[in-house]
């Protein structure tokens, strides 16, 4: 449910977790999600049963809905503990995260019981940050904050509260819960972007000295070839002019001799001087 992602205990989902071992995808951390993915469709019908404000049904989804946030804290704890993070769970984890709050919030606000701008807001900040963790996975994992787990939390009880049918005081009080939620949401988003830029500059910054230190293999092969190329070009050069020399009539060895005799005098007045 998080939109940042974290090493260890503290991250919700597995994506930029490394598989480790052999695990198969049928073991218990991801028989959470799929338990989870498979809560959101029933959440959905309990949640807008007989109009959707029948107090006993908004308990009723209120439970499946809490039983869908517990699983998020269970699934990847143990994923990580016992060595079960699959590639499947890394993916299915944050899509069931989304999909459980997702329709929590959009049918609360068909309900009438929740501004669309919050829903706008909340799940605007989950894409997005789930697009921008793709984009900058390849280049490390930004380890959560405090801020984003207490946006987790807080949303969770926020929308707890508005599932069921509160009234007076309590009613009041979630409101603020909400508000709260809204402004985490939006401050932790904001410093994800700028982390993920940062990480983004220093991973693309690696690759460009990388290259340097280690040129391309087909870089030198070009270098290798255009030297070939020169040495071949002077080999032709010298056989062009000692061709020449023979269509003169004149051998290789005598031309020679001729250029020798010609720089003599040249050394010798150079001696003499």
């Amino acid at each position: 449910m998080t939109g940042v992602p974290a090493p260890a205990a503290a991250t919700p989902d597995h994506i930029g977790d490394p598989v480790v071992g052999q695990a198969g995808l049928w073991n218990i951390a991801n028989l959470l999600t799929m338990m989870r993915l498979v809560l959101v469709p029933g959440f959905v019908m309990l949640l807008i049963h007989d109009g959707g404000h029948d107090p006993a049904w908004r308990s009723f989804a209120w439970a499946a809905f809490a039983i869908a946030m517990i699983t998020d804290l269970f699934d990847g704890e143990l994923a990580r503990r016992y060595g079960l993070v699959t590639d499947f769970g890394k993916i299915a984890d944050p899509i069931a995260d989304k999909a459980i709050m997702g329709a929590a919030l959009v049918g609360l606000s068909a309900l009438g019981d929740l501004p669309w701008w919050v829903t706008g807001v909340i799940l605007f900040r989950e894409i997005g940050i789930t697009l921008l963790r793709f984009w900058v996975i390849r280049h490390g994992v930004i380890p959560a904050s405090r801020g984003g787990k207490l946006k987790t939390l807080t949303q969770g009880i926020a929308v707890g509260m508005y599932i069921l049918a509160l009234t007076g005081p309590l009613a009041t009080l979630r409101a603020w819960a909400m508000a709260a939620a809204v402004v985490l949401t939006v401050v932790t988003g904001l410093d994800y972007i700028r982390q993920a830029v940062v990480l983004r500059r220093a991973g693309l910054a690696a690759q460009r000295e990388r290259a340097r230190a280690n040129p391309p293999a087909a870089s030198v092969l070009r270098v290798t070839a255009d030297t070939a190329a020169e040495t071949g070009q002077d080999r032709e050069r010298g056989q062009d002019r000692e061709r020449g020399h023979v269509e003169h009539g004149q051998s290789p060895e005598r031309g020679h001799l001729e250029r020798e005799q010609r720089s003599s005098p040249q050394r010798q007045s150079h001696q003499n001087g």
